[in-house]
Parts: C-alpha cells; sequence; structure tokens
C-alpha cells in the first residue's frame, strides 16, 4: 500500500509540474553570455521537474536499447540500466553514461529526464547506458552515488561482453542526475562514496568526461543566492527534494549534505567538464555552476573546463536540444573520449 501511495503521489506531482512549468526555458536560441538575474515563470517552483518539465522531447531515442534491463546490483529493482550499442563502426565504443533527472523523487532512464542526444551519441560512435538508481522514496543519500558508481563498475566488468572501451568513459546527467555525475567526476577513489559492496568492487568507478547539465551542487547556499530574486527560496524546507535525499531538512545536517557537494571534493586528477545552464532557471541557482566551472578550472586548469550560459533558458527546455548546442556537447566528448 506504502508503494501504491508512493507512486500515486509522484503520478500527481508529475503531471502538475507538467502544466506548472510548460513556459520554462522556451527561448528559441541558444549563445553562450554571461549569466542573468533568474525570474520566476509563472507557477514556477524549485522542485526539479521531469523530462517533460526539463526537457521537451517527445522521446529519448529512436530505437530501442540493444540490451534493456540490465541489473548492474541486485539490492534494488532500481538498480538496472539501458544500453544502446551502436549499428555502425566496430568496437570497442566509448561509452557515455546518462543519468537522468528528476528532483531525485522520479524519473526514469527510458525517457532520460531532462537530457536528449542518444540519437546522436550514437551516430558519433559512442554507446550509451541510460541508467535508474534509487530514488529518495526508497533509500536516501549516499545510495543515489552508490548506484551511479556501482553502474560504471558493472559496466567495466563486462566491457568486452558489450563493446565498450573500459577506458573511454563519460557521464552525463540533468538537474539531479548533473548532481550525480558531478560527484562522479570529483569523488574517483573516495571510499566512503563508492558503495563497493553493491558489487565489482575491484573495478574502476572513475569516468574520463562530465557533462553537467544545470545540476544542485551546493544545496545549502540556494535560496541565499536566490535571495533578492523572484525566483521560490524554499530548497531549506523540510520538503524539499534536497531535504528529501538526505532525510532531513538540509540545514540541519550540514555534515552529511557536504557530501552532496562535489567541490568538496576536487582533485587535480579529476575529469574534465563541460557544465552548461540557463540565465532564468528558478530551479536552481545559476551561479552554482558558474562556481563549480571556476572551482574545477582553479584546481584542474581552465582548459579541461567548459561552461555555457545559455540566455534565457531556464531549467532545461528547447535551447538545450538544438543540434548546436547537441555538437557542443558531443565535441567536448571526441576531445577526451576519441
Amino acid at each position: 500500500m506504502k508503494n501504491l501511495v508512493t507512486k500515486l503521489t509522484m503520478l500527481v506531482l508529475a503531471i502538475w509540474m507538467l502544466f506548472s512549468l510548460a513556459g520554462c526555458g522556451a527561448a528559441t536560441t541558444a549563445a553562450p553570455t554571461v549569466p542573468a538575474e533568474p525570474t520566476a515563470a509563472a507557477g514556477q517552483t524549485n522542485v526539479m521537474p521531469a523530462h517533460g518539465g526539463m526537457g521537451g522531447s517527445s522521446t529519448f531515442a529512436s530505437v530501442a536499447p540493444t540490451y534493456a534491463d540490465l541489473a548492474y546490483a541486485t539490492v534494488s529493482d532500481a538498480q538496472k540500466l539501458d544500453l544502446y550499442i551502436p549499428t555502425t563502426g566496430s568496437g570497442p565504443f566509448p561509452v557515455v553514461i546518462m543519468v537522468h533527472g528528476g528532483g531525485f523523487m522520479m524519473g526514469d532512464k527510458s525517457d532520460g529526464a531532462g537530457l536528449t542526444g542518444v540519437d546522436q551519441l550514437l551516430a558519433a560512435g559512442y554507446a550509451v547506458a541510460s541508467i535508474n538508481y534509487r530514488l529518495s522514496s526508497e533509500a536516501i543519500y549516499p545510495a543515489q552515488i552508490y548506484d551511479a558508481k556501482a553502474a560504471v563498475r558493472f559496466l567495466r566488468a563486462h566491457a568486452a561482453e558489450y563493446q565498450l572501451n573500459p577506458d573511454k568513459f563519460g557521464a552525463w546527467g540533468a538537474s539531479a542526475g548533473g548532481s550525480l555525475v558531478s560527484l562522479l567526476g570529483t569523488t574517483c577513489g573516495v571510499a566512503e562514496l563508492e558503495g563497493a559492496e553493491l558489487g565489482n568492487a575491484e573495478q574502476s568507478s572513475c569516468v574520463q568526461a562530465v557533462i553537467d547539465w544545470f545540476g544542485p551542487i551546493d544545496f545549502l547556499k540556494m535560496d541565499e543566492q536566490f535571495a533578492g530574486t523572484s525566483c521560490p527560496q524554499t530548497h531549506d524546507a523540510a520538503n524539499s527534494p534536497e531535504s528529501m535525499l538526505v532525510g532531513a531538512a538540509i540545514q540541519t545536517v550540514p555534515d552529511l549534505v557536504a557530501t552532496t557537494n562535489p567541490m568538496n571534493y576536487i582533485t587535480a586528477d579529476d575529469a574534465p567538464f563541460f557544465i552548461e545552464n540557463g540565465t532564468a532557471d528558478c530551479n536552481i541557482p545559476p551561479v552554482q555552476n558558474k562556481n563549480l566551472a571556476d572551482a574545477l578550472s582553479a584546481v584542474i586548469g581552465a582548459d579541461k573546463v567548459t561552461y555555457v550560459s545559455l540566455n534565457g533558458a531556464g531549467h532545461g527546455g528547447s535551447q538545450f536540444e538544438t543540434t548546436e548546442n547537441l555538437n557542443l556537447v558531443i565535441g567536448f566528448l571526441d576531445k577526451y573520449l576519441k
């Protein structure tokens, strides 16, 4: 009964967000620019929406997965991934692990929740692994980063079987997924976030490139960074997506929340990053991603960090999905994974 209530609640929330956020990120051109102060669209809240609110694409890919519902761990039914293999070219293929958004409480590997680009990646010679992970209604943090790392280790352990290049792994996430891939990129070798007990502990969970689309980075400062704007300042609330993730109002558990912040783990050997947000994002303060880019640049080198701010874009939307923008992403991946 509890599971049924949870599923119904998430369904109602998702439907509400589809209508309330329909106007977010509706600008039609994609051009890097200096971030402007975000303003709230009508009805917009700080909840990180599912795919209909962040993206707008009706399909995640035009083809079915080559391998569907591969179990990368056995603790939860959520620990599955879909694997797409290019139908042209010869492996082993570099692989991009896609991590969906949805406020850590919704979204699915089959729709990518906030992501797009599977077809373009396949055409460019990349295998794609779209993963599910335990949502906050099932398990609190650090279960989510444990799952993401377990998926990486599983794919590396089975690289030969699936024609994957174990030395060329990228990770791409949107919103909540952007937070998780940013952690993947900065916590290589951090034992307390590894979740080695989930399997394939002998394998590395490191990735060689990261694409963060508008991910929440520093939970404790989100309301502070929205102060003085018309955007909602409710991230500190006990029922915010960030608080639900850690199981308590975030300001009451700062030490735990600190372990969700990828900036706290940056070292010189971290993966190169491509970071992108919209200037009118009222879900995640745009300065969050800018601060991450600056912190990475100072340690790993500015030449390994690409930061793009889309003028007028919200929390996802059509500007992220243009051919021009997707080519920027694939060009970045080509530089480090080809």
